[in-house]
């Protein structure tokens, strides 16, 4: 299923895409409770797709066309951090290798950081400039991984159990503050450098393991292209090991490394500017478009 955020009459709801993605049915007309945020729908219903599936295909009330809608993120305000993945793509790695200081340039082991977020923001909407304190803004196309239900010390054969869905995230990113403060909390954390969406795919959707087309263009030229089954580390091994002795809990996002093609990898830098289009496609998913400020 394709579960989304949406703004309507005034209102923030949970709903399910259907019919070639262009309707909506609200969660609230399907189920007894009140779902008020995509959070408590995942805590709620990640062990009940079957049954809501059957509620869809049973449904013959009024839809939402998505052409009467303001899609927003569909995790506007994730419980915890997001938590990341560097150098998780071979030819990222490479590219920027004289700009990461570790001298290995292929990393051994997963290089895991966490991104603040209090609030996301999602498809059509605008990334900050932040101009009087950086000016190396830089984007990075993500499949981000949705948590269904705490975990810890899962095996990897146990991993497709703990996932509830998939989505696109852009790991906005100010190079220049990374690297005065070498590390990349800071720099990947400031207001609305985390755009999500435009959908949840939840995991039936999506086979295992996950082997996707990822893509980022930049006002129509194609940057970032690659395929997810060229990360890495992979999905089962991510999750795996982040769990060991941390609990994953309902809700965490896992932002699994980008691709190269971002600005920094360029000769000179190819940062973002003021105007430009975002496009992060990722292949059964869709496309989050963010503009700068």
């Amino acid at each position: 299923m394709y579960l989304c955020t949406y703004e309507y009459e005034g209102k923030e709801n949970v709903g399910i895409m259907i019919k070639d993605n262009v309707s909506i049915i609200p969660i609230n007309k399907l189920i007894d409770e009140s779902i008020n945020d995509m959070n408590e729908f995942i805590s709620i219903y990640s062990d009940k797709m079957v049954f809501l599936k059957k509620k869809v295909n049973e449904y013959s009330g009024n839809l939402i066309s998505l052409n009467d809608v303001k899609v927003s993120s569909p995790i506007r305000y994730p419980r915890r951090d997001i938590l990341c993945l560097g150098k998780n793509y071979k030819d990222h790695a490479l590219e920027i290798k004289d700009f990461v200081k570790n001298k290995e340039l292929i990393p051994k082991y997963p290089i895991y950081f966490t991104k603040r977020a209090d609030r996301t923001i999602g498809t059509e909407d605008t990334i900050l400039r932040h101009e009087q304190i950086t000016n190396e803004i830089d984007y990075e196309v993500e499949l981000a991984v949705i948590i269904g239900k705490d975990g810890i010390n899962i095996d990897k054969k146990d991993v497709d159990e703990y996932i509830f869905g998939y989505t696109i995230v852009n790991d906005v990113s100010a190079r220049d503050i990374q690297r005065k403060h070498e590390q990349w909390f800071r720099g990947k954390s400031l207001q609305t450098f985390c755009p999500m969406g435009p959908y949840i795919v939840t995991k039936d959707e999506i086979p295992s393991p996950v082997a996707l087309d990822i893509t980022c263009k930049v006002n129509d030229e194609l940057r970032q292209s690659s395929n997810t089954k060229n990360m890495i580390f992979d999905i089962p091994h991510i999750i795996s090991e982040l769990s060991k002795g941390i609990e994953l809990k309902t809700g965490d996002i896992i932002i699994t490394g980008t691709p190269s093609g971002v600005g920094l990898g360029f000769n000179p830098p190819r940062y973002l500017k003021s105007g430009d289009k975002i496009e992060c496609t990722i292949e059964k998913i869709g496309t989050l478009v963010n503009y700068m400020e």
